[in-house]
């Protein structure tokens, strides 16, 4: 009895739920607060998904679809992996091994292909570049040359001679060519003219015979306007050069452009003398190698050929430069 009242009896439990509870349920909370925040933070591109999954799908083999008549029977995945003998494969099995190595094959030689594709179309268009090159250091060349035999005129400011792109411009200034609002050449500029054709008989390609005017309109009873100012300048300067008998006239067209190109703005009497002027714009023959090249370039890749032309304007020489 003595041993029964002395056994130490357990104390109650406290009323409630135990304090560690608390705590747990506050890192609950929070660790789905955490979760929450990177789902709302999160956002699926879809285009990229489809991208993505699009190559999987050509990884994996399930491009090409092979109808499949009957479910397939007789196996199952517990026989296969626990059977002591090996299974025949279903007709799933070889229905997908089938799939996969036909589109590898596919993948294969299309990246072949691309691979070759893109070989050839650079080799082609380097060809080209250095074609244009060659053919801008000649065009160049010449420039200098007929620079130099008009070095007298262009010392006095009545001529400048640059290139642009695969053309070689002769500008005449109206300053000792024209009088004012005539379009009949100053007699002392017709020698220049001369010299002008005797350069250019020995160069080929087109010749363009270009007038143009400043902004202030002309309203005369020979020149009604800008244009037939322009117009009749530009036929009098290539009546001179056609002088020659060396000159082709096949080679020769007549544009008046009036005040539609200005080199510089109208605002100053300056500016309007050097937009006051006829060009002389030498057209360089395209080159028969390059022409069947670039016709070949454009029906295979337009991309390439207009980045090909793009890299055109880039040849070119001011007047500053050519001396």
């Amino acid at each position: 009895m003595a041993d029964d009242n002395d056994e130490c009896e357990c104390p109650p439990c406290p009323a409630g739920i135990p304090a560690w509870v608390m705590t747990f349920a506050d890192l609950m909370s929070l660790l789905m607060c955490f979760f929450v925040l990177l789902l709302s933070f999160s956002e699926m591109d879809v285009k990229k998904y489809k991208q993505i999954a699009g190559s999987m799908a050509s990884a994996f083999g399930v491009q090409n679809i092979i109808k499949q008549k009957d479910i397939p029977k007789g196996t199952s995945v517990i026989q296969q992996e626990f059977s002591p003998g090996r299974p025949e494969p279903t007709p799933l099995n070889i229905i997908q091994q089938h799939t996969t190595d036909v589109t590898k094959q596919e993948l294969e030689a299309s990246t072949e292909q691309l691979e070759a594709a893109d070989g050839v179309q650079s080799e082609k268009f380097q060809e080209l570049i250095e074609i244009m090159q060659q053919l801008q250091e000649e065009l160049d060349q010449e420039a200098m040359k007929l620079a130099n035999s008009l070095q007298e005129e262009i010392d006095k400011g009545n001529i400048e001679v640059e290139t642009k792109g695969r053309k070689i411009v002769i500008r005449v200034q109206e300053k000792g060519s024209f009088p004012s609002g005539s379009a009949e050449l100053q007699p002392d500029f017709i020698p220049v003219m001369a010299k002008i054709a005797e350069v250019l008989s020995s160069h080929k390609g087109s010749i363009s015979v270009e007038g143009h005017t400043d902004s202030i309109p002309i309203d005369t009873e020979e020149f009604p306007s800008n244009w037939a100012l322009a117009s009749a300048r530009a036929v009098s300067v290539a009546h001179e050069l056609m002088a020659d008998s060396r000159m082709d006239q096949s080679r020769f067209q007549i544009k008046g452009l009036a005040d539609t190109r200005p080199l510089v703005d109208n605002e100053t009497p300056s500016n309007r003398a050097k937009n006051r002027r006829v060009e002389i714009v030498i057209k360089q023959g395209e080159d028969k190698e390059l022409k069947d090249g670039l016709n070949e370039l454009k029906a295979e890749d337009k991309d390439l050929f207009e980045k090909l032309q793009e890299k055109e304007p880039d040849f070119f020489l001011t007047p500053d430069e050519i001396f």
